[in-house]
C-alpha cells in the first residue's frame, strides 16, 4: 500500500463536510432563579473584563466579597416575576428563533445550514455551541451575536469567547463574525413594523421611548461606537414611519454603579415626563432581540411604575421582536451573503 493511500483511507478524512454551521448567540441566563443559580451566573457575567473595565485586583476583591454575597438572592427575587413553565424566557425564545430559522432557511433552499444556539454566559455556553458544530464535521462557520447595535461589552465580548475556544482547536474553521446590525433594512422593517402594529392598534402616545440597555459613558469616550449606533436604529424607524421627531425619545436603561452612563436616563426621563404632564407613553427596547429579565421585569414592570407614581396614566410596552416571522427574515438576510 502506498503513503498517498493509507492517508486517504484514513477513517477520519470524511468526517469534514461543505455544510455552514450558524452559531446565534445571545447574552445568557441563569439556569434556575435561585440564589445559587444567580450567583455562578453573575460570577461569570462580572469576571468578564469587558463588562466592569476597573483594575481587577480591586473589581476581583469588590465581586467576591461583596457583589456575590449580596446581589444573587436580589436577583433571584427578580427572575422568579419572569421565569414561565418552559424556565428562562429569553433561552425558550432564541429557541424558537433558532428552529424558525433552521425552517426558513430549508424554504430558501439551503439543506446544507446547521443552525446551533449558544450564550455568552451561562448554558448552553459557546464553547458547548462550537464543539457541537464541530462534531458535525462542520468547518465554516458564521457566528450572528443577537445584539442589533454593536458594542464592546456584548458583540465584542462574543468575539473574544468564540476566540478563547478556538486556539483549543488543532484546525480553526473558516470563520465569519457578524459584528452588528443596526440599520440593516430587514432589522428596520421589522421594528418598523411592530411599531406601526401598536399604533394602528392603540391610541398615539404622547411619547415614544426607544429605550436601550445602557452602558457606562467611559466606554463611548473609549471609542465604543454602541451610542452613536442606537441613535442611527431610533432615526431610521423614524423615517420609515414618518414619525414626529418631536414625539420620540432615545432613552438608557439597565445601569449599576455609581459612574455615569450613557443619558439620558430611562427611569429619570419618565418620572420628569409624568411630573410635566405627560399622560401616556408607549416604549420599546430595541437592543434586546428577545425579551428578558431587562424588558419583563424592569421595563414592562419596575418603570411602569415609576412613570404612573409620577403623574402617568398609560404606559404601554412594545414587546421585543422576539420570533415574529419579519425578525426571522431579517436574521436570514443578514446570513444570507455568507451561505
Amino acid at each position: 500500500m502506498s503513503r498517498f493511500s493509507a492517508i486517504t483511507d484514513n477513517p477520519h478524512e470524511n468526517r469534514f463536510n461543505n455544510k455552514v454551521g450558524i452559531l446565534v448567540t445571545n447574552l445568557g441566563s441563569p439556569d434556575a432563579a435561585t440564589t445559587p443559580a444567580l450567583r455562578t451566573y453573575l460570577r461569570e457575567f462580572l469576571s468578564d473584563p469587558r463588562i466592569v473595565e476597573i483594575p481587577r485586583v480591586v473589581w476581583m476583591i469588590i465581586l467576591h466579597g461583596i457583589i456575590l454575597r449580596v446581589r444573587p438572592s436580589k436577583s433571584a427575587e427578580a427572575y422568579k416575576s419572569i421565569w414561565t413553565e418552559q424556565g428562562s424566557p429569553l433561552i425558550n425564545i432564541t429557541k424558537n428563533q433558532c428552529e424558525k430559522l433552521t425552517h426558513l432557511l430549508k424554504d430558501k433552499g439551503h439543506d446544507n445550514v446547521e443552525v446551533v444556539m449558544a450564550m455568552r454566559y451561562g448554558n448552553p455556553s459557546i464553547e458547548a455551541g462550537l464543539e457541537q458544530l464541530r462534531e458535525k464535521g462542520i468547518t465554516n462557520i458564521v457566528v450572528l451575536p443577537l445584539y442589533p447595535q454593536y458594542s464592546s461589552a456584548t458583540t465584542g465580548s462574543t468575539f473574544d469567547a468564540v476566540s478563547r475556544v478556538l486556539t483549543k482547536w488543532r484546525w480553526v474553521p473558516q470563520l465569519h463574525f457578524l459584528n452588528g446590525y443596526h440599520d440593516q433594512p430587514k432589522y428596520i422593517e421589522s421594528l418598523s413594523n411592530s411599531v406601526k402594529e401598536y399604533l394602528e392598534n392603540n391610541p398615539m402616545p404622547e411619547k415614544i421611548l426607544f429605550s436601550y440597555h445602557g452602558t457606562p459613558k467611559q466606554f463611548l469616550l473609549n471609542g465604543d461606537p454602541y451610542h452613536c449606533f442606537c441613535h442611527l436604529t431610533t432615526n431610521a424607524v423614524i423615517e420609515h414611519l414618518g414619525l414626529d421627531k418631536d414625539k420620540v425619545i432615545t432613552t438608557f436603561q439597565s445601569r449599576f454603579g455609581k459612574a455615569e452612563w450613557l443619558k439620558p436616563y430611562t427611569d429619570f426621563t419618565l418620572k420628569d415626563l409624568a411630573k410635566n404632564g405627560t399622560k401616556h407613553i408607549a416604549i420599546l427596547s430595541p437592543a434586546f432581540s428577545a425579551d428578558c429579565l431587562e424588558t419583563l421585569e424592569e421595563l414592562e414592570e419596575e418603570n411602569k411604575e415609576y412613570f404612573i407614581e409620577a403623574g402617568g396614566e398609560r404606559y404601554d410596552y412594545i414587546p421585543a421582536l422576539n420570533d415574529r416571522d419579519d425578525h426571522i427574515e431579517a436574521f436570514y438576510e443578514i446570513l444570507k451573503p455568507h451561505l
